[in-house]
C-alpha cells in the first residue's frame, strides 16, 4: 500500500473508506445491509406490478420500472463487496474489476437522468401536446429516443473509463472510499491526467444538460397548468407533475451534495464517502416510496396484490 517508482503501476488497489472508525467499522453492515435490502425488495415489488398489469404498460408506467431497474442494479454493483469489506475487513480489488465497477456505476448514473429526461418529456406532450400524444409518443420515436441516449452515454462512459487504462498508478494503491469512483481512481495515477479530469467534467455535464432541459420542460408544463381550467384533470396533472418532481429533487440534490463535498476541504474524509454512498443509494429507497404511494393506479395495484397475498396465505 506504499507507493511505486513512475515505471511501476500497482494492479490491486485498496477501498478503505471508513477506515478511520476502527473497531466501530463492523457496525455499519447492519444499516447498510437493511438499506440494500429494502431496495431490492421495494424496487423488485414496483416492477413486478408493473410488468404484470397490462394497464400499466403505458410509456410513463415502463420509465418508471426503468428506474426501478436502476435502484435495483446500482447497489448490486457494489454494496455487496462493501459489506464483506466491513465484517472481514478486506479491502482489496483488481484494477480490471474496479474499471468495470466504474464504468457500471457511472453508467447507470447517466441513465437515470436520461430516464428523467424521457419522464419530462412524455408529461410535456401528454399536457401541451394532448391531441398529438399518439402520434409523438409511439414505438417509433421511443426506439429513437432511446437509441440516440444509449449511444451518448455509452461513447461518454467508455472513453472516461478507457482514458484510465493505459494510466500507471503509481503514487498509490489506497483509495479512501468505498467503490471506485472516477475522480478518486484518478488521483493515484502519476504523469499528466488533464485528459481523464476533461473527461470527467464531459461525463458530468450529461445529468446537467439533462437536468436543464427536465427543468424547462417543467416550466412549460406548470405553465399550461395554471392556464387550464381547474378541474379534475388540472389536479391530476398537478399531483403527477409533483410526484416527478420530488424524484428529480431527491436524485439531483443527492448528485449535488456529493459533487459539492468533494470539492469542499473542509468536509471530513468519512463524510464525503458517506455523501457518496447516499447519492448512489438514496434514489432507489425513496423512489418505490414517492411512485408506490403517489402514483394512483400503481398504488391501487400495490394494495391489490398485496391483500391478495395476504389472503391466501
Amino acid at each position: 500500500m506504499e507507493s511505486s517508482p513512475s515505471n511501476v503501476s500497482h494492479q490491486t488497489l485498496y477501498l478503505n473508506g471508513f477506515t478511520s472508525l476502527l473497531q466501530y467499522r463492523p457496525l455499519l453492515f447492519a444499516p447498510f445491509f437493511l438499506v440494500f435490502v429494502y431496495s431490492l425488495v421495494a424496487n423488485s415489488a414496483l416492477i413486478l406490478v408493473i410488468t404484470k398489469q397490462h394497464t400499466l404498460h403505458a410509456p410513463m408506467y415502463v420509465l418508471i420500472g426503468a428506474i426501478s431497474a436502476l435502484g435495483i442494479a446500482v447497489p448490486v454493483m457494489f454494496v455487496p463487496r462493501m459489506l464483506v469489506s466491513f465484517l472481514s475487513n478486506i479491502n482489496l480489488i483488481s484494477r480490471e474489476e474496479c474499471l468495470i465497477q466504474m464504468f457500471c456505476i457511472h453508467y447507470c448514473a447517466c441513465f437515470q437522468s436520461t430516464i428523467l429526461l424521457g419522464m419530462a418529456i412524455d408529461r410535456y406532450v401528454a399536457i401541451c401536446r394532448p391531441l398529438r400524444y399518439n402520434d409523438y409518443i409511439d414505438v417509433t420515436h421511443s426506439l429513437i429516443f432511446t437509441a440516440v441516449f444509449v449511444i451518448r452515454n455509452t461513447v461518454v462512459i467508455i472513453v472516461m473509463v478507457g482514458l484510465i487504462k493505459p494510466l500507471t498508478f503509481c503514487k498509490s494503491n489506497t483509495m479512501y472510499h468505498c467503490f471506485c469512483e472516477h475522480t478518486s481512481v484518478v488521483s493515484l495515477a502519476c504523469g499528466n491526467v488533464s485528459r481523464n479530469y476533461i473527461a470527467g467534467i464531459v461525463a458530468f455535464c450529461i445529468p446537467t444538460t439533462d437536468c436543464v432541459f427536465i427543468v424547462y420542460s417543467y416550466v412549460v408544463i406548470f405553465m399550461a397548468i395554471m392556464k387550464s381550467p381547474s378541474g379534475d384533470s388540472r389536479q391530476k396533472a398537478i399531483d403527477t407533475c409533483s410526484t416527478h418532481i420530488m424524484v428529480i429533487c431527491v436524485a439531483y440534490l443527492s448528485a449535488m451534495t456529493a459533487f459539492i463535498g468533494y470539492r469542499v476541504s473542509a468536509v471530513p474524509p468519512d463524510f464525503r464517502v458517506f455523501i457518496s454512498l447516499m447519492y448512489l443509494l438514496v434514489p432507489g429507497c425513496f423512489n418505490p416510496v414517492i411512485y408506490g404511494y403517489r402514483t394512483k393506479e400503481i398504488r391501487a395495484h400495490l394494495l391489490k396484490y398485496f391483500t391478495c397475498n395476504k389472503i391466501d396465505l
